[in-house]
């Protein structure tokens, strides 16, 4: 028969209890950096990537970028700046939530033909 006045004890906890996990340690975080986007078949034609990527800056935000350029709020695509160079500014017109880079990043893979 078990207690059942004690509550149920959390992952973590049977964790530690195991000694799998030190009592303290942080849990590891995992983030995805980068994704690929593209209507291109990653076997077709001949080597070499064709695509848009969506990557992550920073504070939840992500550029859409193709061969250097990136995609700004005004629809152009401006080559991208070196980290030490971007401004607030700058990071506000070419910087999106997730949701919306990914969206802005189909739509321009249907622009980018194989080779």
């Amino acid at each position: 028969m078990t207690d059942q006045t004690r509550p149920a004890m959390t992952m973590r906890q049977i964790r530690e209890g195991l000694g799998h996990v030190k009592p303290g340690q942080p849990e590891p975080t995992v983030r995805a950096t980068q994704y690929v986007v593209t209507c291109i078949p990653e076997d077709e034609g001949p080597g070499g990537y064709r695509g848009i990527t969506v990557e992550y800056r920073g504070d939840d935000r992500y550029a859409v970028l193709r061969l250097g350029w990136c995609l700004g709020t005004d629809g152009e695509w401006e080559y991208e700046m070196r980290p030490s160079e971007r401004d607030d500014a700058w990071l506000d017109s070419h910087c999106f939530d997730l949701d919306t880079a990914l969206r802005l990043a189909k739509k321009a893979a249907q622009d980018v033909n194989a080779p």
